[in-house]
């Protein structure tokens, strides 16, 4: 059952292994484990980022395509929802309706951006998917009768994934069972089935092809492979994923705008996990994420207890000031980067195969 479930893909590394059976009880018991708004917050968000990464890694790890409009995708996802709920009420015949078009969208998008552009090589097709991305922003952004502008939508979603809808008048274990909860373990849901989808996709007939093109596309185009298929084709599920990962974020935001779901940053963002995670490793995207979101999220509050406990160093304390965490986060990834060139999980990796073959 459990070759079944992980592809065949076993982690090969004990240390990876105990990190992510650590993660998963971490977000699976995070609304208990971790109380407080700021930490299921951060928890939901790593669900998300977790399938944009891996679908991110799909292209760029195991296709080795370079795109800047994967965030376009993930924002279509999250637009669809609201756009949806705004207009036919908070009910699951909107969700379903948002979900399917914003899917169908996503297809087409991929479909043509894979036709017109992939035929093209390195940097050349990089500018195009960002020149695509970028106009995409301006149109959300000007639409404002659909997409509500730079304001962006606030909605509701079906009664019983709302924080007021509470299932008992007592707390269970400290932490109130209601709406909110139920919406955070359908998230927690819909990331382990969907990265489970991504495991089975690089590990099959079809995922080795692709990983053969990465490595050499004209041998793979010279024994009979139609790359131009292959890589649109990888386009196209690696866009679907994202375009869910952004519905799944708009379902725990009940809002959405422009720069929630489609602003650059976010693609660096993305960029920074997988190569922390580590590129062409789905479990990367998972280790990649809860590391990068967590130190987002936390390193102002750790700054700032270093800060006063540095009070008596008035240069030290200026250097540990909150204000300057993203100095910190900057050197964080270049050590990261120093320390784990191919990744979390490829150093891990490495290391568990050296110290088999010794």
């Amino acid at each position: 059952m459990l070759t079944r479930l992980l592809s065949n893909d076993y982690p090969r590394s004990r240390v990876l292994a105990v990190l992510l059976v650590v993660l998963l009880i971490a977000l699976a018991g995070a609304p208990f484990i971790f109380p407080g708004v700021k930490a299921l917050n951060v928890a939901a968000k790593v669900l998300v980022f977790i399938v944009l990464v891996a679908s991110f890694d799909l292209l760029l790890g195991y296709t080795g395509i370079v795109s800047f409009a994967h965030t376009m995708f993930f924002g279509i996802g999250a637009y669809g929802i609201a756009v949806a709920t705004t207009r036919m009420g908070p009910t699951w015949q909107a969700l379903a309706v948002g979900v399917l078009c914003s899917l169908a969208l996503s297809f087409v998008l991929a479909l043509l951006v894979g036709l017109f552009s992939l035929r093209v090589r390195a940097i050349f097709f990089a500018m195009i998917t960002l020149a695509v991305a970028s106009a995409f922003l301006t149109l959300a952004s000007q639409l404002s009768d659909i997409t509500g502008g730079e304001d962006g939508l606030s909605f509701k979603v079906p009664e019983v994934l709302s924080p007021s809808y509470e299932f008992m008048e007592e707390p269970f274990l400290g932490v109130m069972l209601d709406g909110r909860l139920l919406c955070y373990y359908l998230l927690f849901a819909a990331a382990l089935l969907l990265l489970l989808a991504l495991l089975r996709i690089v590990n099959s007939p079809f995922g080795r092809v692709l990983q053969a093109i990465r490595e050499n596309e004209f041998r793979a185009e010279a024994i009979g492979y139609r790359v131009v298929v292959y890589r649109t084709t990888s386009s196209i599920l690696s866009a679907l994923f994202a375009c869910l990962a952004g519905a799944m974020l708009a379902l725990w935001l009940r809002y959405n705008g422009p720069d929630t779901s489609l602003s650059f940053e976010i693609m660096m963002d993305v960029l920074l996990i997988v190569v922390i995670g580590g590129m062409g490793t789905i479990y990367g995207a998972a280790i990649g994420a809860a590391l990068f979101l967590v130190a987002q999220s936390y390193l102002q509050d750790l700054l700032r207890l270093g800060s006063e406990a540095a009070s008596g160093l008035p240069w030290l304390s200026a250097l540990l000031s909150p204000d300057r965490w993203l100095l910190w986060l900057g050197v964080l990834f270049v050590l990261s980067v120093y320390y784990f060139p191919t990744g979390v999980v490829g150093r891990l990796r490495a290391s568990a195969a050296a110290g088999g073959r010794s």
